[in-house]
């Protein structure tokens, strides 16, 4: 079973429901990866899912990955990918956090409108994107950025959204 601990910060809008585009979002990530089978599991995989300020990513970004700027989305893995079959059935409290997202405003809400997206939309694919981190994909090498991509687009696509990765020529 998946389970997402959201919380989120003004200047993020409460006017959304955070916490089923969250729940969806992460769900059609998973389906479409080897680690499907976690959907179904009696134990509870959770995700934390922290949609915060640009000054508060900054301060992570710089501290985790000595990068000096606000990003769109980082994730902090909590369990490598190759060992989370075997601790999901060895959880002593039927409980695994995957790990931790957050999420940066305005870095999100300057992307959607270059995009000309809403910025739920644009969440959605950084909440895909991030949970794909979790899960151990990685975008360093063209090989592996193009199978993330492809995860991303057919998630994106079963819930009826736009792909990300679509060059528009405006």
């Amino acid at each position: 079973m998946l389970a997402i601990e959201l919380s989120f910060d003004p200047p993020w809008s409460d006017a959304t429901d955070w916490d089923a585009l969250a729940l969806r979002a992460a769900t059609a990530a998973i389906e479409r990866t080897p680690h499907g089978q976690l959907l179904t599991l009696p134990s509870t995989v959770e995700i934390s899912i922290r949609l915060t300020s640009d000054d508060e990513v900054h301060t992570l970004n710089n501290q985790y990955r000595q990068k000096d700027k606000p990003t769109n989305v980082l994730s902090f893995p909590m369990v490598q990918a190759d060992l989370l079959e075997t601790i999901t059935q060895n959880s002593d409290d039927g409980e695994v956090l995957l790990g931790d997202i957050v999420l940066a405003h305005g870095v999100c809400v300057a992307e959607a409108v270059e995009r000309g997206i809403s910025v739920e939309d644009h969440a959605t694919h950084l909440i895909v994107h991030g949970v794909l981190h979790l899960l151990g994909y990685d975008h360093i090498d063209d090989d592996e950025a193009d199978g993330m991509e492809q995860i991303e687009r057919d998630a994106l696509n079963a819930l009826g959204l736009h792909d990300p990765y679509l060059i528009r020529e405006d």
